[in-house]
């Protein structure tokens, strides 16, 4: 079936995905997630090319363990898989690693994911390290003497729930220590899952400057806030519109007060078809960088609209049950996002805050504008718009069924997609399989 056809069913046809941020697991941890089972719940995302972060066991900081990671993404027929390499040895942030040679290799950019570079003198030389090839340096921005031994957000949630929280601060000094070194050493950089208002602002203003710097947020802080952590399913749009509702209906309205058009009455209609709560302390909603407030996901819409925010990338972090189905502060940081990210994004343009094209730009040109490549002809996916479908823990392609999102009904769903021309994916509702699996 051609691209035509499928346009000519009323499917949205597009470039396919490409995810700057996604944790395949192996080797190291093939329990929580395999490169072939990655690769394929990427594709039932729309993702046709991923890009796997190295903190695996070993790290992947040497050309032998890139080259591997290569073969065996190829291996897997599904999503074209690209090496991130790690910055410094086995993730240690003491020595830098060979980032030529393992460029030459097939890396195409270089994180110490989960670890940032604390030290800032030997973030400053693998900044001009990478500069004398134009390398990607990827960061992940957190101050860890100021996260500590958070786990959530700070804020009035974790106050509430009796949690140690992670302060805005703990990114925002760390976005703010990084942009300065990119502009001294003019080294590309870019900041991922970026969560929180200030660090937009910090990023926007860099722009403005002409420092190379980019960033990606991630399909659950476009939609999930704090909230979650205590039990709250509204997502961040839903919620706008209940606050209101709220006020509404406990309060009542003056004789003119309108809800987006609605009367009090039809305001205590939307509460009673408010999702039910879950239970708190639900480890599921437990990620690094956390859930943040309801102001931060509004600027992280923002950041897209406006271009300061280059792409949307997963932060795929699925995990095995027995590092997940423990008390909240035990538990592993991570979401398993690949198959629910369009999902996501598409609720929030169906709610006003962001426009599709913009979504689309940034699953597509936005990312491989960040790595530096072209958006290939032959590599795209089908969309259905309208499907809607519940998230099972049984239909999820990958091993990590670690996501809030289950029992939930979303709408939007990959029902094709191809990689370097040929079918590797038929699906949608009618639950098949990726065809390499056959």
């Amino acid at each position: 079936m051609d691209r035509r056809e499928l346009e000519a069913k009323g499917y949205l046809v597009t470039p396919g995905f490409i995810d700057l941020h996604a944790h395949l697991r192996e080797p190291g941890f093939e329990e929580s997630e395999t490169i072939t089972s990655g690769a394929r719940a990427a594709l039932r995302g729309g993702f046709t090319t991923i890009c796997a972060m190295p903190n695996t066991e070993p790290a992947i900081d040497s050309p032998g363990l890139v080259t591997q990671l290569i073969a065996r993404g190829k291996t897997a027929g599904a999503a074209r898989v690209l090496p991130i390499a790690t910055i410094t040895r086995a993730r240690a942030g003491r020595e830098l690693a060979d980032l030529i040679e393992l460029s030459a290799a097939g890396a195409v950019a270089f994180s110490d994911d989960g670890s940032p570079v604390a030290d800032a003198r030997l973030f400053r030389h693998a900044m001009e390290y990478a500069r004398t090839k134009d390398l990607l340096i990827i960061e992940h921005a957190q101050d860890m003497t100021l996260s500590a031994k958070g786990v959530m957000h700070e804020g009035s949630v974790s106050a509430r729930l009796g949690l140690p929280g992670v302060p805005s601060a703990a990114e925002e000094t760390a976005v703010a220590r990084d942009i300065a070194i990119a502009e001294m050493t003019g080294g590309r950089l870019h900041l991922t899952h970026i969560s929180t208002k200030g660090a937009i602002a910090s990023i926007r203003d860099a722009k403005s400057r002409g420092i190379r710097v980019t960033c990606d947020v991630t399909p659950h802080h476009l939609a999930m806030t704090h909230d979650w952590v205590g039990g709250d399913r509204t997502f961040a749009w839903e919620r706008e519109g209940l606050g209101r509702a709220t006020s509404l209906a406990r309060n009542g309205p003056a004789p003119t007060a309108v809800l987006g058009g609605a009367s009090a009455s039809q305001a205590r209609l939307s509460l009673e078809k408010a999702p039910v709560l879950a239970a708190p302390y639900d480890s599921s909603t437990k990620v690094n960088p956390p859930l943040r407030a309801w102001s931060d996901v509004r600027a992280l819409w923002e950041g897209l609209l406006d271009g300061t925010v280059d792409a949307i990338a997963t932060d795929h972090a699925p995990h095995a049950s027995v590092r997940k189905d423990v008390e909240f502060d035990q538990a592993a940081f991570g979401i398993s996002g690949l198959e629910t990210a369009l999902s996501l994004v598409l609720g929030g343009v169906a709610a006003g805050w962001g426009d599709r094209d913009t979504v689309i730009r940034a699953l597509t040109t936005g990312p491989a504008g960040v790595l530096g490549i072209a958006v290939r002809d032959d590599d795209w996916i089908a969309i259905d718009a309208d499907a809607e479908w519940t998230v099972r823990a049984d239909s999820l392609v990958s091993l990590g069924k670690n996501t809030p999102l289950l029992g939930r009904t979303l709408r939007g769903r990959v029902v094709y997609a191809v990689v370097g021309g040929e079918v590797r994916y038929e699906g949608g509702l009618r639950g098949a399989t990726p065809v390499g699996s056959r």
